[in-house]
């Protein structure tokens, strides 16, 4: 289809347009538009959809989708990917041609283009082009080459992006020919309907040097035109924000000439009316935005049961060996002791987990725990509300009989309410890497990865971040710092809680200093500032993780982990375990073995009385250092206060510290 057919306007599309170069706050420390605000501001402007396509990433992609579809606006999923100028492989700059330095793009280890997924399997796709990008193509950037592009591109549109983009790069540097035959190349990987030369206007010169070759070559390829705005905050006046975001990114000052800034305040979410008012010389450029929002129809897997496959014996089914394995784990722990009581309750829960369709989820997680028990990986005996599992007990996934200590399975597993299980796994720290091995070994590496987090600018941070970025020194912003109210029980107040703070209100109202620092500091607050690893979460799927989200790795030698933290890893389905590992298992360990050594007595933990009276005369005395889950200053105080004598006592006191019914 050519650009002509491309630009049969409509009486319908005439006032209305979509954004389709859009950076959020996961093109961190660059993106500026909160996913929530800048969705609800679609909304209000009446367009019926919105792009996401942050740099070299989909960390975004799933909170994007969730919130755009709540808030009536239909969700594009994209990505600006970086491109290696020559294999992704090749770790190197490469010289371009005539190019001066201003005009070569990513210093030639990179340049830029604007990938959409269409429908489903081009979401797949873009997965997997975002996931190699990390794992194959990293040299300062997560970088695609267009062998992988072409293996990958069915569902997806491609544009050429911004002025950092190759075709754009080339012709600026006056090399038409390359710049045409690069554009070439795309148009057949892509397809002549599914890639768009993208024009953008903020009336700078890096853009309005290359427009009138990008019109030449629409018409010599026959390729359609795509107006947008490469918008990197919400609001025209959120660009002062974005400006100290950017001195954050780079250690520079506002005062600084030289520093890394957007040449104009142009970058924001502009109204259809705005946006064709700046194309109405191309008013088919604009028409397309809408074109292509019709044809990007695609779905996020949601609450879909993703477990790995079990590999049971022949002639069984997950159900009938999950249920063999426990009623024998349960017989070879209780003999004769497994009372009526017991086996009802072994039945009960065992439909459950049939109904729930979770026998394979108890399946892998005991023969995790077996193969640590195995080779003399110390686990712990189990907590949480996964203590409250007979079917767990059984399986030697937990070391506490419930029904003696009177658990409720329903705090666990509640047929009412289906949900994926959650059972922390505790291994002594020295080995716990190992077991994670065994899971990669057993399901696949390409199944198996650590799980991302997301760190978000607090109300602390952010004021330090604008004080520097303005150019304060560290005392000038540490004194409103300080004045932010220390974490109660791990919750800290933001900003506008801060405002009702005596002391901090008043700093900000008498003191110009401070009142500038907290206004800038309002709109660095809650950004996502850069990704980690969770400390314990581990996902292993069914199928390659690349079939149902994006992965990454940060360096060579570093774990392959998520582009989703772990709430959206749940959501979507996926087996999500805690690998815990416990200094205290492994001191624990220590002391068997010498004590083994050293008097040739060999001490079975699980065999510890747990009425041992000297034991609670030194918890009532607050000696607990070391002791998981009692060592904290809090929970010393309250031992002292409350004098607990069993088992008991301890599982209350452990249960009441918690921020919920501390703060009640």
């Amino acid at each position: 289809m050519s650009s002509e057919d491309f630009s049969a306007s409509r009486a319908s599309t005439q006032d209305s347009f979509v954004h389709l170069h859009v950076h959020t706050e996961y093109s961190m420390l660059d993106g500026a538009a909160r996913v929530g605000d800048l969705v609800q501001e679609v909304a209000r402007q009446e367009m019926p959809a919105i792009a996401m396509t942050d740099h070299g990433n989909v960390f975004g992609a799933f909170d994007f989708y969730k919130q755009a579809t709540k808030a009536g606006v239909k969700p594009i999923i994209g990505i600006e990917a970086y491109v290696a100028p020559e294999s992704r492989f090749d770790k190197k700059r490469v010289q371009w041609a005539d190019g001066g330095e201003d005009d070569v793009s990513g210093g030639g280890a990179y340049t830029h283009m604007t990938i959409l997924a269409e429908n489903n399997v081009g979401l797949a796709n873009l997965y997997k082009l975002s996931s190699l990008a990390s794992l194959e193509g990293y040299y300062y950037k997560p970088r695609m080459d267009r062998e992988l592009i072409s293996r990958h591109a069915d569902g997806l549109i491609a544009t050429t992006g911004c002025p950092g983009g190759e075709i754009q790069t080339r012709l600026r540097m006056g090399n038409y020919k390359e710049a045409l035959r690069a554009a070439s190349d795309y148009r057949d990987i892509f397809g002549a309907n599914n890639f768009f030369l993208e024009l953008m206007d903020h009336q700078i010169e890096i853009e309005t040097r290359v427009k009138d070759d990008l019109l030449k070559l629409a018409k010599e390829l026959k390729l359609p035109l795509l107006a947008t705005n490469d918008l990197h905050y919400t609001r025209h006046e959120d660009a002062a924000a974005h400006a100290a975001l950017l001195c954050v990114q780079s250690g520079s000052t506002l005062a600084d000439p030289k520093r890394f800034k957007f040449d104009n305040d142009e970058f924001y979410l502009k109204t259809p009316a705005q946006m064709r008012e700046l194309f109405k010389d191309i008013p088919e450029s604009c028409d397309n935005t809408l074109l292509i929002a019709e044809r990007c129809n695609v779905t996020l897997r949601e609450n879909e049961n993703l477990l790995p496959a079990f590999g049971v014996p022949e002639g069984e089914t997950e159900d009938s060996w999950l249920r063999k394995e426990s009623v024998r784990g349960l017989l070879e722990k209780m003999g004769d002791k497994a009372t009526e009581e017991y086996r009802t309750r072994l039945q009960y829960e065992l439909d459950v987990m049939a109904k729930m369709g979770f026998p394979g989820y108890f399946l892998v997680v005991a023969d995790l725990v077996g193969h640590a028990k195995k080779v003399g990986i110390r686990v712990g005996p189990g907590r949480g509300s996964a203590a409250g599992s007979l079917v767990a007990y059984s399986l030697g996934i937990t070391g506490l009989d419930p029904i003696e200590h009177g658990l409720l399975f329903e705090r666990f597993l509640n047929p009412e309410r289906i949900s994926m299980p959650d059972i922390d796994l505790d291994f002594d720290d020295r080995h716990r890497d190992e077991v994670i091995d065994y899971a990669r070994s057993k399901y696949g590496s390409d199944h198996v990865a650590h799980i991302c987090t997301f760190n978000k600018t607090g109300a602390r941070q952010s004021i330090r971040d604008a004080a520097r970025a303005l150019g304060y020194d560290f005392a000038g912003g540490d004194v409103v710092a300080k004045l932010v109210p220390p974490p109660v029980l791990g919750i800290s107040k933001n900003l506008s809680e801060c405002m009702e703070v005596e002391e901090f209100k008043q700093l900000y109202d008498k003191d110009s200093d401070a009142k500038t620092i907290v206004d800038t500091a309002f709109g660095l607050e809650g950004l996502v500032r850069q990704t980690g690893i969770h400390a314990a979460g581990i996902v292993i799927s069914r199928d390659a993780l690349t079939e149902y989200l994006p992965i990454m790795r940060k360096g060579v030698d570093n774990p392959i982990i998520t582009q989703w933290d772990m709430g959206r890893v749940e959501q979507c389905g996926l087996l999500k375990i805690d690998f815990l590992g416990l200094r205290n298992l492994g001191v624990i360990d220590s002391c068997i073995k010498l004590v083994h050594k050293r008097k040739g007595e060999l001490i079975d933990v699980d065999k510890i009385p747990l009425d041992d009276a000297k034991t609670y005369d030194e918890l009532c005395k607050g000696n607990c250092a070391g002791v998981f889950q009692l060592e904290s200053s809090g929970m010393r105080q309250l031992m002292m206060q409350l004098q607990p004598r069993n088992v008991e006592d301890i599982m209350a006191l452990i249960s009441l510290y918690r921020p919920g019914p501390m703060g009640s």
